[in-house]
């Protein structure tokens, strides 16, 4: 059975693109999450999997080969369509996979636990899962620990965010720490074309920022002497 694509789909998709993520290379902390997976679930198999719009990529993967896989066919595409982990037990017997060729052919999934990896905004942008060639169920403490280690996939996921977010506001600080022609009278900044405008202006060319405006005390004194000073 094909799976179905929730409402808000484009805005999931955007906020997958938004940790920059799909297609880099290996790390260390997400390979030892998968690992710890399988040891914890005792299966051969942990995947941590993205959804993207046609596809299913694997951050990390333990057990198979592959790096991604057609997301028609993917389990993972089913498990973020709900809040709660998916778990098939036998998907032989599993109307929704029995003909799937994941399980008719290699890698030949029969047991299946997806906990979905839900961003702090509510987007559900892939799973960890476990997988093994035989039927099987967890535990409650195996579950429960399947998704503590899925709150910890979703937490590197925002520290690289953070991180990326960081680096970009200290380069911009950096070219605004090079030399800038302001006006010795009325403040303005000369951009690069060579016109001079506000320092709002020159800010907003270089960060996303909006402004709001008021006035300081010894402004209010000196330009509104009429207006009583606040208590």
């Amino acid at each position: 059975m094909r799976p179905t694509v929730a409402p808000r789909e484009q805005a999931r998709l955007e906020a997958l693109k938004g940790y920059r993520v799909l297609d880099t290379a290996p790390e260390q902390s997400y390979d030892d999450i998968t690992l710890l997976a399988t040891q914890l679930c005792s299966v051969p198999i942990a995947l941590i999997s993205l959804v993207d719009a046609e596809r299913q990529w694997f951050k990390s993967r333990v057990g198979v080969d592959v790096s991604e896989t057609s997301r028609d066919v993917s389990f993972c595409a089913h498990a973020i369509q709900g809040e709660e982990p998916l778990v098939v037990r036998d998907a032989r017997e599993d109307e929704r996979f029995r003909d799937n060729p994941l399980v008719t052919r290699a890698p030949h999934i029969v047991f299946y636990a997806g906990v979905p990896l839900c961003t702090p905004d509510g987007f559900r942008i892939g799973t960890l899962c476990v997988i093994d060639h035989q039927p099987r169920d967890l535990s409650d403490a195996q579950l429960r620990s399947l998704e503590a280690l899925a709150r910890q996939v979703v937490l590197q996921l925002e520290l690289k965010r953070v991180s990326d977010q960081l680096a970009g506001a200290l380069q911009r600080i950096d070219v605004m720490e090079a030399l800038i022609p302001i006006c010795s009278y009325c403040k303005g900044i000369r951009n690069d074309e060579g016109y001079w405008g506000t320092v709002e202006a020159f800010i907003k060319s270089h960060d996303n920022v909006e402004f709001s405006h008021g006035v300081c005390e010894a402004c209010m004194a000196k330009h509104f002497p009429e207006v009583p000073p606040l208590p």
